[in-house]
């Protein structure tokens, strides 16, 4: 299977396969620079791997697809 992640990550990892680009830190993703990285380290995330696996960012995307849910169901109510 091939996917074009090129609009995902910053161009020096455009090409690469999933497992690199999860290798990699994650100023590999389009956004984020070497400030991020230092940032991030700080939270013991020093790949995208690891961002992507990291509970409290998953949280916050389950409540962020709860809450058009939540929006629908109370405008339903009306």
């Amino acid at each position: 299977m091939s996917l074009n992640l090129d609009n995902l990550v910053d161009k020096d990892y455009r090409g690469k396969s999933i497992n690199e680009i999860l290798a990699a830190p994650p100023s590999a993703l389009l956004g984020l620079s070497p400030r991020h990285d230092e940032a991030l380290a700080a939270l013991k995330i020093t790949s995208v791997g690891d961002l992507g696996k990291w509970q409290h960012a998953a949280h916050a995307q389950a409540l962020v697809t709860l809450a058009h849910a939540e929006v629908a169901e109370a405008g339903s109510d009306a």
